[in-house]
């Protein structure tokens, strides 16, 4: 019972803290116009009536998900052909890209196709990197959730005390120099929100949606 108790006092922190100290990151500025479209139109337009009435169904919110991530397998499969000593990774977003916390906040369910994807990205020989707003002190309870949903966790890059102060971008951009700087090409990038995505260092970038900031 102890136990029990004590993963539902860390699920209670961790939604607490997800809403509270990552919201920042999600409140993003709108996507610059310089920003390739392709990249955003599949995930933002279809949802755009209820998004500006400030709503978003489950159901309409995975639609969206899967059409936007569709891309990425085909890409990495293409990107993986070649067997070489190159390391390569995928950088990911954690909540609303790879776990489900606008919608399941206590559980942090695993979203399917973003699951599948980096299953598909392992087992080819992608390492599964994560860089999240989250504070790296709940480290332990977000890498428990992320095997729990099926994800492999090669790296998991929280914020520490000294990264609160940076921009949630520049925290981000900074981290996936770190990534290349153990040696890792990083072939694509996933995230739903802009900071996720700019400031280069990835191959290609995969924006999921967000509804202009309403999924937190």
């Amino acid at each position: 019972m102890r136990i029990k108790a004590r993963l539902a006092a860390a699920a209670v922190l961790t939604a607490a803290i997800t809403t509270g100290l990552a919201t920042p990151a999600i409140a993003a500025p709108v996507a610059p116009a310089a920003a390739p479209k392709a990249a955003a139109a599949p995930a933002q337009a279809p949802a755009a009536a209820s998004a500006s009435s400030g709503t978003v169904t489950e159901a309409q919110w995975l639609a969206d998900v899967t059409a936007a991530i569709a891309p990425a397998r085909a890409y990495v499969e293409q990107r993986t052909a070649e067997q070489t000593n190159e390391k390569r990774a995928i950088v990911f977003d954690i909540d609303n890209t790879t776990l489900a916390t606008h919608f399941h906040p206590f559980a942090m369910s695993g979203i399917k196709p973003v699951v599948e994807l980096a299953q598909y990205a392992r087992a080819r020989g992608v390492a599964i990197i994560f860089v999240t707003a989250r504070v790296d002190f709940i480290a332990p309870i977000t890498r428990h959730s992320l095997t729990e949903a099926g994800y492999t966790v090669d790296e998991l890059h929280g914020r520490d005390l000294c990264d609160l102060f940076k921009p949630v971008q520049q925290y981000k951009t900074d981290e996936r120099v770190k990534v290349e700087n153990e040696g890792y090409t990083i072939i694509a990038s996933v995230g739903n929100n802009w900071t996720d995505l700019d400031g280069g260092h990835a191959e290609r970038t995969f924006k999921l949606p967000d509804y202009n900031g309403l999924l937190s």
